[in-house]
Order: C-alpha cells, then structure tokens, then sequence
C-alpha cells in the first residue's frame, strides 16, 4: 500500500500510531493492529507487538551509532523471540542479514563491519531497508525511505524492498510525498483521501 502526502501532512503520525509507537488521545479513535487494539494497550505492550510483527524503516533511519551494519540488521532479533526463530528457520539471524544486506548492494565483508558514522546516507538508508523485514514480520512500515536515494536508484530499491518482502509474506506500508513512486504498488490512496474518509460523519441506518 503506497500512502502518498506532502509534508508537513502528517504522514509520519499516522504511521507512528499504526505501529504503536504513539497512542491516539482517549476518545479520538481506535487502532487495531493484527487483531491487537493499539488504542488501548500499554506502552510495553505495543512495544512487544511492534518488535514481533513489525518492520519499521524511520525517515531518521535510527541505527544504533556503536553496532556496525551486520549488528544493526540483527537487532530485531535480539528484541523478539518470535523474530529470532523465523531468522532461525532461514538459517540463522546472521545468515538472514548477510542475505538481505547482499540484495541491497551491502554484501561485502568490509562494509558489513563498518559502523553507521563510516558509511554514506544512502548506505545507512539500505542498512535500515534490510533490517525492517529481518525475521518476517507480518507488516513493515516505511516512512519515506527512499528520501536520501537519487532517482536512478529509488525504482531498484522499491523492487528490491517489495520482492524481499513478498518473498516473506511481509505487508507494506510505504509512505512517501513521491507520486512517481506510486505505479511500483500494488494499491495506493493519498493521506487526503483518507482524511477526507475520517471527517466523513457516518449515517444511522434507516429501517425500511
């Protein structure tokens, strides 16, 4: 699903309160996440939701600056028991992000022990792209990932990303201020839309 708004729109709240990471003021709506309700979980509990079912690609990137890339992509699997084991059945957490980082253009020994700091942005970019699907999450989110790539590598990316996590059974939920972007997805609906559809009052049905 390609969400697409421009900025400011609040593409990335939005995204912040599907995966937990924000909870929605009492009474301004409800969130239901894989049959888990968001809305009203504690904080630790959407936190165990987000680190078994979901990927999470940050517009920031969020790499922790003192692992290396190979570490960076593991991580998820250290947060998530569940996680842990899918990586397992694939031959192990270091076998997977080896795997995801070489179909990302990251496979070399060299760049695989370098710590965020020594590589470029759109290197970082891919390290956080291998690490959001690490261990087959059921959703993965991304929110503006392909913001530090240039033009010629934005459709090679999003194939890469789409077919890895097609492979997994992983959905998608991509949100960019790119329309370009839009033709690589299987569905799409603008963040307008959507808040046209949430302010739209809705009719008591009438008995005949």
């Amino acid at each position: 699903m390609f969400i697409q708004g421009p900025s400011g729109s609040g593409k990335s709240t939005l995204l912040g309160l599907i995966g937990g990471v924000i909870r929605p003021a009492r009474g301004e709506g409800t969130i239901h996440l894989l049959g888990h309700p968001m809305h009203r979980l504690s904080g630790w509990r959407r936190d165990a939701v987000r680190a078994n079912h979901v990927g999470f690609i940050f517009q920031m990137f969020n790499l922790i600056p003192y692992l290396d890339a190979l570490a960076n992509v593991m991580l998820p699997c250290r947060f998530s028991r569940t996680r842990r084991q899918r990586a397992a059945a694939q031959g192990g957490a270091e076998a997977e992000a080896r795997r995801l980082l070489e179909h990302l253009g990251l496979g070399e020994e060299e760049l695989l022990r370098r710590l965020p700091s020594e590589l470029s942005v759109g290197q970082q970019q891919r390290v956080a792209a291998a690490r959001a699907p690490i261990g087959a999450p059921e959703v993965l989110i991304a929110d503006e990932p392909t913001s530090a790539l240039d033009a010629d590598r934005k459709e090679v990316f999003i194939e890469l990303l789409l077919r890895e996590c097609a492979a997994l059974g992983t959905t998608v939920l991509f949100v960019s201020h790119d329309a370009s972007l839009e033709p690589l997805f299987d569905r799409s609906i603008s963040l307008a839309e959507i808040n046209r559809i949430a302010s739209t009052p809705v009719k008591p049905a009438v008995a005949a």
